[in-house]
């Protein structure tokens, strides 16, 4: 049987019960990409009416991210951008944005969680929105970013012909990154002492 705490609540848990819960912490962050993958699978198949896949869209997004040589960082976005699809399906920029957090730049961040108003420069008119919402962001400092994110990327993902890397491609970089959260309540718990 394994090991567990004996709290009931919090305020009387000890540190040798928060010793143990942050080894399985560990052990279970090490599988964060295989979950990550797993979810992201889960827009296989699910056209919504594109001509392509959410999950070929994803996949054929960050194909193009890394064909122009952005980084690591950048292609997992890239890939990940539109994670959220199952669970928000109002809000998905949100949703990809959360789980990427802990593990991106401020840049980074801002380009995912805003890539759904920056994307509806190019629809938002046929279905009686503003496809100008974005310029509410023109001074913002990664306004520029968002938008060659979409352009570049984004937008032109929906092609059934067009080069799509498989899967196993993205996967060694989407472990590395998930590896190294910089941007978490728990980085001193979760950093390794030097001694």
């Amino acid at each position: 049987m394994p090991h567990r705490a004996h709290f009931q609540r919090m305020e009387d848990s000890t540190q040798q019960d928060w010793q143990l819960i942050a080894g399985e912490f560990m052990q279970f962050t090490q599988k964060l990409p295989d979950r990550v993958i797993q979810h992201l699978q889960l827009l296989e198949g699910d056209y919504g009416g594109f001509p392509i896949d959410r999950y070929t869209h994803s996949l054929q997004t960050a194909t193009r991210a890394m064909r122009d040589g952005r980084d690591e960082e950048y292609i997992c976005c890239a890939l990940l951008h539109d994670i959220g699809d199952t669970l928000g399906s109002f809000n998905h920029p949100d949703i990809a944005a959360a789980i990427l957090k802990p593990f991106v730049s401020e840049e980074n961040l801002w380009m995912v969680q805003h890539h759904g108003i920056f994307q509806g420069h190019y629809f938002f008119h046929h279905l009686g929105m503003d496809r100008d919402m974005r310029e509410q962001f023109r001074d913002h400092p990664h306004f520029e970013r968002t938008a060659e994110f979409c352009a570049l990327y984004d937008n032109p993902s929906f092609d059934p012909h067009a080069e799509t890397f498989p899967m196993i491609e993205f996967e060694p970089m989407l472990k590395r990154l998930l590896a190294q959260p910089k941007n978490t309540i728990y980085k001193a718990a979760v950093t390794p002492k030097h001694q």
